[in-house]
């Protein structure tokens, strides 16, 4: 199953204690890049998300938004900065005994100044992380779907411009013939032209052709192509994880052939052809880039 690299999916998860949401957004990238927005409470649980997400995706940008709700009655302290009281307590003096006023001798007042009593809750978050996980789940799951959508799709257009492909390399293949002929066509009536009171040497005519048509041979190059295509077809029909990076290849590999035709090929007609195959090997590139 071939898998785009571009999905979104989301999921909630509640239990009488927490609610968790969890939304993934991911974009093209070509190694896999993870990028992690939630509150600082949830740090502790980011190793097992990675691992969770890397079972689902191995390349993309992809983005996780997860927000919860604490439904505990937690557990709280008050800690008391005993120092700072102190300060603040000794700083009231020396402005008392400076302004000639009364001291100040209540602990609610001293209490009452910034930072001296302090509340501490309790911030373990026992129990979430399998929720967590499940949200988790359940969100990577719905965008596992839109990414398999979306490559099925790729897919089809993959084996249209594989269509499209082999027929331009059945017409070259066809035009070959024509191409040695018209060129031993030219030297014949070159020769007439200058020739015209003298014998022509068909020997010599014979030669030039068969010369002409070992430089313009693109038979190897053919066959190549049409192996690659073969490979092309066989990777998408037994896709069975990433398959980006081979595919790739390939089409680098198509892009080689198709350059080396247009060297050889001196016709306008295979000039066209071979015009109308980088562009269709160029659009395959393209959506390679947006599958794992």
């Amino acid at each position: 199953m071939i898998r785009s690299m571009t999905g979104f999916g989301t999921a909630t998860a509640e239990n009488e204690d927490y609610k968790v949401s969890v939304e993934l957004k991911a974009v093209n990238q070509r190694f896999l890049e993870l990028a992690f927005h939630m509150p600082h409470p949830l740090a502790p649980f980011e190793d097992s998300l990675r691992r969770l997400v890397r079972q689902t995706a191995s390349r993309g940008k992809v983005d996780l938004f997860i927000n919860y709700l604490d439904k505990r009655e937690r557990a709280a302290s008050i800690r008391v900065d005993k120092q700072l009281a102190a300060s603040y307590h000794a700083a009231l003096d020396e402005l008392s005994d400076y302004l000639h006023l009364a001291r100040p001798d209540d602990v609610m007042q001293v209490a009452a100044y910034p930072d001296v009593l302090q509340v501490e809750k309790d911030e373990e978050l026992e129990g979430f992380e399998p929720l967590l996980l499940e949200a988790a789940g359940k969100a990577l799951k719905s965008f596992d779907a839109m990414r398999q959508a979306e490559g099925a799709n790729i897919a089809q257009d993959f084996y249209r411009r594989i269509e499209s492909l082999e027929a331009s390399v059945e017409k070259l293949k066809a035009l070959a013939p024509a191409i040695v002929q018209a060129y031993r066509a030219r030297i014949e009536k070159t020769l007439q032209e200058l020739l015209a009171e003298q014998e022509i040497d068909e020997t010599r005519i014979i030669q030039e052709t068969a010369l002409y048509a070992d430089k313009v041979n693109y038979t190897e190059e053919v066959v190549r192509l049409g192996s690659h295509f073969q490979q092309f077809r066989a990777i998408l029909a037994s896709a069975a994880g990433p398959i980006g990076r081979k595919l790739d290849f390939l089409i680098q590999e198509m892009n080689r052939e198709t350059n080396t035709i247009a060297s050889k090929a001196n016709s306008a007609e295979a000039a066209q052809l071979v015009v109308d195959m980088k562009s269709e090997i160029e659009k395959l590139r393209e959506q390679v880039q947006n599958i794992e």
